[in-house]
């Protein structure tokens, strides 16, 4: 397939190509294709929407920005819906969609071929369904939102993490035990039934269960073995550029060498993985524990790379990130709805313990820790403002 590479045109996005290659494929051959990297498939759900929202021409990179910008617009109004559920204020709803509009991190990743806004609408989608379908209640609205989780598990796998938490029903004490059984029922199953099909697929195909894509050993090894270690030691961007090809180098000979040795199937070459990220670390010992550290304050940071971008971007967004994390700790306390308040403080912990023990990159924060930020952040700061405005 041909990428045109010119103005608008151009996908500067890393991983656009292994998206846009995927997704002619299944425009060109009507099946998934076996391998979008030399050493792993990417989860399906961004191709597929890019198949279908540039009207089978994923070739082109404008259709496929504008349908990604698109896809990301739906961001806002979803944010001012779940904060108008969440605190019933709809001035502040109202705002936090205007903020979650203007938001830079959400325009900055809606304007590549990336699957980030895809992934933060449908997950969103999710949590707005299944906290609408508890306060309802209603089984219905539960199905779709686990049907959703499993379309946002289908974009990146890592959603696979936060299935637990759609038996968040259960704790809900207003209903009785049988009616929460039921929400909590149907939101699993939902997510059963929409992630069953692709399931399928993989086992007919790989004659082995794969929930959605092959990368979890490979990810694992890129997280946690040298490679990682001497990410941490660069501090220029040549430096990354140079680092970047080399792993990747190394991690399409490793496959091929696995291939000659005739291990081919997911399973054979996420133990591999695995079992080298492990035997690195204990080779080095004392190793493990700096380097999970290493990669916790790589999530909690406010700010981007320094030795990647400009002194002023890395000042700017490390103060509005600040500010933010203040008004969101702020939100936090003052806000009502104390189980909400614990299933929204879940989704951070949980998402960033599985980036921690897999690969963290900063950028991976954005869909699971901007959206709570931000409903929590423009409450702290509505209700502030309010009050002082009031007096």
């Amino acid at each position: 397939m041909t990428v045109a590479v010119a103005g608008f045109s151009t996908a500067r996005f890393g991983d656009a190509r292994g998206y846009l290659f995927a997704a002619g494929e299944i425009v060109h051959t009507g099946r998934y294709p076996l391998s979008t990297e030399p050493f792993y498939f990417r989860a399906p759900g961004y191709p597929f929407f890019l198949a279908v929202a540039t009207l089978g021409h994923p070739e082109s990179v404008v259709r496929a920005k504008l349908a990604t910008a698109a896809v990301g617009a739906i961001t806002a109004p979803l944010l001012a819906l779940l904060s108008a559920q969440m605190f019933g204020r709809r001035r502040i709803a109202f705002w936090t969609g205007v903020a979650a509009a203007l938001h830079p991190a959400f325009l900055w990743n809606s304007a590549d071929v990336q699957s980030e806004p895809l992934f933060t609408t449908l997950l969103l989608a999710a949590g707005f369904l299944l906290l609408v379908a508890t306060d309802r209640p209603s089984s219905t609205l539960a199905l779709a939102a686990g049907g959703t989780l499993a379309l946002a598990a289908l974009t990146r796998a890592s959603a696979l993490a936060l299935v637990p938490l759609l038996l968040a029903p259960l704790l809900d004490r207003r209903y009785p035990i049988r009616a929460r059984a039921h929400i909590a029922g149907a939101a699993l199953l939902g997510f059963v039934l929409a992630l069953a099909p692709w399931v399928a697929r993989n086992f007919v195909v790989f004659r082995e269960p794969l929930l959605v894509n092959d990368a979890s050993g490979s990810v694992f090894y890129q997280g946690n073995s040298n490679w990682e270690v001497r990410f941490f030691r660069i501090r220029t961007r040549d430096e990354y550029l140079r680092w970047v090809e080399a792993m990747h180098r190394d991690l399409a000979r490793q496959t091929e060498e696995l291939r000659r040795r005739g291990k081919t199937s997911p399973a054979e070459r996420s133990r591999y993985f695995v079992s080298r990220a492990v035997a690195e670390r204990k080779a080095d010992a004392g190793s493990w524990p700096p380097l999970l550290l290493r990669k916790s304050w790589e999530w909690l940071r406010p700010y981007p790379t320094p030795w990647f971008w400009p002194r002023s971007v890395v000042i700017g967004v490390g103060a509005f990130y600040t500010l933010l994390f203040a008004a969101a700790a702020a939100g936090f306390i003052s806000a009502p709805r104390p189980g909400v308040r614990a299933f929204t403080l879940s989704v951070l912990a949980i998402s960033m313990a599985a980036h921690v023990v897999l690969l963290v990159v900063w950028r991976f924060r954005v869909p699971y820790w901007d959206p709570p930020l931000l409903l929590y952040g423009a409450f702290g700061a509505g209700v502030t403002l309010l009050e002082r405005w009031k007096r």
